[in-house]
C-alpha cells in the first residue's frame, strides 16, 4: 500500500491487547491486505464500537509502518474490531471479512504484494476459532473461488495500533481512498465473485462433536476401536476395514463423528493402512509429538473426540507431500450417497464433476 498524501512520520505503533476495556465488549482481529480497505466495511456496522488499524502476527514489538512494509517483521496489516456481541454476531463480522478479500491469494491482496498483505483471522475465543474454521471449510467446499483458500486462522497475538494518519483513513481522506480502492482491483474482484451467489457466513452452523464418557465408549466401540482410539494401539496392516476402500465419501471420527478425511485425498501408500494427503477439515486435526517406541513421530488426534488416529509423515505424493497414515478402527466411512441423510450434506460439493 502506498501512502497517497505526504505523511513522513515514523511513530512507533501503540500496543493494543486482545482484551477490551469494556468487559461487555468483544474483540475480533482480521487481516485482509491494505487496512484502509478493511477498516471502512466494519466501521459502518451497527454494534461495532471501534475499528483500529494496526499490525499483528509478527516477531517485533511496536513496529512502524515503514518497518512492516519491508515484510521482515512478519506483521500483517490488520484491523482490530471492538463490538457488542448482543448487537452484532461474530458470524456477521466473518461474513464481511470473507466478502472483502481474496482468500486464495498467498502473495498479497490485489495490487498490494508482500507477506504483510496476506489474509488471516486471529481468534480471541475458542468459539471464534470454531466458527472461523467452519466458515472457511464451508466456503471452500462451496467452490465460489474455484481454488483452495489459504487464509490463516490463528490465535490472537499482540496487536499494535498503526500511526494516527492510518486510523479511519477512508473518512479523513475520502477522495484519495476512493481513487486507491478503485485502482486496486478489489471492488471489481468482489463484484465478479459474489454477484451470483447467496452464500453467507451467518448461515453456517457449527456442528457440535462431543466425546462420550468412557463407560459409554466401552459399550459403543469394539474392543479394537477402544484400544486404538483411547489407548493409542495400532491395528494390523492390510487387515483393517478401510486400507483398500475405493468408494467415494468421507471418513469421520468413530468417537465423535467429526469430519476428518475424504476419499478425494486418499491414495495407495502401500503401507496397509488408509492414507490421505490432507484432512478435509484441517481444524479437526491435532498434531502432537510422539516419542514412544524409541523414535520421534507426529501423532494425529481428532480435536473434539480426542481419538488417536495415527501418524503423519512428509513422504506422501503431491500436492501436499504429506501422508496421513490412519487406523481404520479410528474412522467411520460415510458413502457419498449417504452424506445428506447422515448430516454431512455440505461435503457433497467436493464430489461434483
Amino acid at each position: 500500500m502506498v501512502v497517497l498524501t505526504g505523511f513522513g512520520r515514523k511513530t512507533n505503533a501503540q500496543t493494543v491487547k486482545g482484551a477490551t476495556a469494556d468487559p461487555k465488549a468483544a474483540a475480533a482481529i482480521f487481516s485482509g491486505g491494505c487496512f484502509w480497505c478493511m477498516d471502512s466495511p466494519f466501521r459502518k456496522l451497527e454494534g461495532v464500537e471501534s475499528v483500529v488499524s494496526g499490525y499483528t502476527g509478527g516477531k517485533t514489538s511496536h513496529p512502524t509502518y515503514e518497518e512492516v512494509s519491508t515484510g521482515e517483521t512478519g506483521h500483517l496489516e490488520s484491523v482490530k474490531i471492538t463490538y457488542d456481541p448482543k448487537r452484532i454476531a461474530y458470524a456477521k463480522l466473518l461474513d464481511v471479512f470473507w466478502k472483502n478479500v481474496d482468500p486464495t491469494d498467498n502473495g498479497g491482496q490485489f495490487v498490494d504484494r508482500g507477506s504483510q498483505y496476506l489474509t488471516a483471522i486471529f481468534y480471541t475465543t475458542p468459539e471464534q476459532k470454531m466458527l472461523a474454521e467452519a466458515t472457511k471449510a464451508d466456503l471452500e467446499m462451496s467452490g465460489i473461488f474455484g481454488k483452495a483458500i489459504v487464509t490463516t486462522i490463528a490465535p490472537a497475538l499482540e496487536f499494535y495500533a498503526a500511526e494516527d494518519y492510518h486510523q479511519g483513513y477512508a473518512e479523513k481522506n475520502y477522495g484519495s481512498y476512493c481513487v486507491y480502492r478503485a485502482g486496486s482491483g478489489r471492488d471489481a474482484f468482489l463484484k465478479k465473485t459474489w454477484k451470483s451467489t447467496s452464500w453467507s457466513a451467518e448461515q453456517v452452523r457449527v456442528k457440535k462433536f462431543e466425546k462420550a464418557p468412557d463407560a459409554v465408549l466401552k459399550q459403543i466401540l469394539s474392543p479394537e476401536q477402544y484400544a486404538v482410539t483411547q489407548q493409542c494401539e495400532t491395528e494390523p496392516a492390510f487387515n483393517n476395514k478401510y486400507w483398500d476402500n475405493h468408494r467415494e465419501g468421507i471418513y469421520v471420527d468413530a468417537v465423535s463423528g467429526e469430519p476428518l478425511f475424504s476419499s478425494v485425498d486418499k491414495f495407495e501408500s502401500g503401507t496397509g493402512w488408509p492414507s490421505f494427503t490432507r484432512p478435509v477439515v484441517p481444524g479437526n486435526i491435532v498434531e502432537k509429538t510422539d516419542a514412544s517406541l524409541g523414535m520421534t513421530r507426529t501423532e494425529v488426534r481428532s480435536l473434539h473426540g480426542q481419538s488417536h488416529l495415527g501418524h503423519v509423515f512428509d513422504d506422501g505424493p503431491g500436492p501436499t507431500h504429506m501422508r496421513y497414515c490412519m487406523n481404520s478402527a479410528s474412522l467411520r466411512f460415510v458413502p457419498r450417497e449417504d452424506l445428506a441423510k447422515s448430516g454431512y450434506g455440505e461435503f457433497e460439493s467436493i464430489f461434483r464433476k
